[in-house]
């Protein structure tokens, strides 16, 4: 089983890499895999590397899901 993450993007470092904040935490990953990612868009992030893109509505819904999961 592999996890996956929303992240928005905050910052293109390089040609290839990014800062995204996960749940407050800012990580830098490879971009790669989506170079059509722009600042405040949201990736799916796994082990470092942006895999997809995501919409908003869909990346909310994740982690509302992920904040349930937390509680229970």
């Amino acid at each position: 089983m592999c996890l996956a993450l929303p992240a928005r993007v905050v910052e293109l470092v390089e040609p290839d890499s990014a800062v995204v904040d996960l749940g407050g935490v800012r990580k830098q990953v490879s971009m790669a895999l989506v170079p059509e990612a722009r600042v405040g868009d949201w990736v799916i992030v796994h082990v470092g590397y942006a895999i997809g893109l995501l919409d908003t509505e869909e990346a909310e819904a994740t982690l509302a899901l992920f904040a349930e999961l937390q509680q229970a």
